[in-house]
């Protein structure tokens, strides 16, 4: 354990205090005293104004979070340290999932670990790193997993824009052991084909979305529906094993379309399922044109996030809005709609009020059903509402 002296010192402005004390993990370059131009990534304490300890973190001088919080007393941040707070989350998971061996083992803040995903694919962890202090201590971090878990692999999948942000280069590999091209898992029940590597999305499976597909299974049946970002099929296959008539599926990504294909094949689902790659406008506007032969009455919007920084907010929710609308059009009376935004920019009350919109512009009304979030492998931390980023609503028209 570092003595105070061992360590640089940050010094928060007067009454800059109350946010960290309350809860919440960052310091913004705006609230420090002084911004001391030193190598990013290395520990720093931080103290209030008046002396009081806050706690030790990670300190970036170039990046607008410049102080991530790491513990509220003094850590030398260590591999001890890392295998205390994984070996916490892991315990949390497992708790809570009734023996899933897939899931998020690490959520960075919500964990308290600032900067750090970890995501379990059975017997191989995908990581992606998003903070300077974090990339320092890969080993101390790559340790602690490997004696916690013994996985076969470790992969870094450190290709988020957040690594900008903090100075850090792009970069995808195998960092310990092997890791195969394709993975098989099983999540609630039915068989995923999975690629971590290369330009897969997020680290390779949605599972923020695991409760909420659990949540619409009772709905799907006698359903014809459209998935639409539909990336590993997820949706549509918890759709097809609980009863609907018919799915369609579509996303832009030739190959997380093939990994859907393959994923119905092992299900079983591939007579039931279709999976092709399209553009989520088009396919829309031709069913609200009646140019199908078949119509949706379930219809599943799980968009990227349109949204990157909080100036970018009006724009996006236009864009949500429109693609909302174009959805509602489609849809008969009683016919459902489960839809998505994913960026902590957007708030509840953004989501709600740009639903709203959507209704307005589809001259349409609908019946909020339900309105729901991440699952609980991503908690959210009370203090930090950056945590919270999911929103999800089930709506059924009327």
């Amino acid at each position: 354990m570092p003595a105070e002296t061992d360590v640089l010192t940050l010094t928060l402005k007067p009454k800059e205090e109350d946010r960290l004390f309350a809860g919440h993990l960052w310091a913004f370059s705006n609230e420090l005293k002084e911004v001391p131009k030193v190598e990013p990534g290395g520990l720093a304490v931080l103290k209030t104004a008046g002396g009081a300890l806050v706690g030790t973190g990670f300190y970036n001088p170039h990046s607008l979070i410049s102080f991530r919080l790491l513990s509220r007393g003094l850590t030398d941040a260590g591999e001890e340290f890392f295998y205390e707070r994984l070996q916490a989350a892991n315990a949390l998971r497992e708790a809570r999932l009734g023996g899933e061996r897939s899931y998020r083992l690490c959520f960075g803040e919500s964990d308290n670990l600032p900067g750090l995903v970890v995501d379990r694919y059975e017997d191989v962890l995908v990581l992606q790193v998003l903070a300077a202090g974090m990339e320092k201590r890969l080993d101390a971090v790559l340790n602690a997993l490997e004696r916690l878990l013994k996985p076969k692999g470790i992969y870094l999948k450190n290709d988020h824009p957040a690594r900008v942000l903090e100075g850090l280069k792009a970069e995808t590999r195998t960092a310990r052991g092997e890791v195969p091209d394709r993975l098989t898992l099983s999540v609630d029940g039915l068989q995923y084909a999975v690629a971590v590597g290369g330009g897969s999305q997020k680290t390779g499976f949605y599972f923020d979305q695991r409760e909420n597909r659990a949540f619409l299974a009772p709905y799907f049946k006698g359903r014809t529906v459209l998935d639409l970002f539909c990336f590993s099929g997820s949706f549509s296959l918890t759709a097809a094993k609980n009863g609907a008539l018919e799915t369609l599926g579509l996303d832009s990504s030739g190959p997380a379309v093939e990994l859907a294909r393959e994923s119905a094949k092992l299900n079983g689902l591939h007579e039931t399922c279709e999976f092709d790659e399209g553009d989520a406008g088009e396919v829309l506007e031709s069913f609200a044109s009646g140019a199908q032969t078949t119509q949706p009455d379930f219809i599943l919007l799980d968009p990227p996030s349109f949204v990157h920084s909080r100036k970018h907010l009006p724009s996006a929710l236009r864009a949500y809005a429109k693609l909302n609308a174009a959805a509602m059009k489609c849809l008969p009376r009683g016919g459902l709609l489960a839809t998505s935004t994913c960026s902590h920019h957007v708030g509840r009350k953004d989501f709600m009020d740009m639903l709203r919109s959507a209704g307005m512009k589809a001259r349409r009304s609908f019946r909020v059903l339900s309105v729901r979030g991440q699952a609980q492998d991503h908690p959210v931390l009370l203090a930090m509402p950056e945590t919270e980023y999911l929103h999800f609503a089930l709506l059924e028209a009327v």
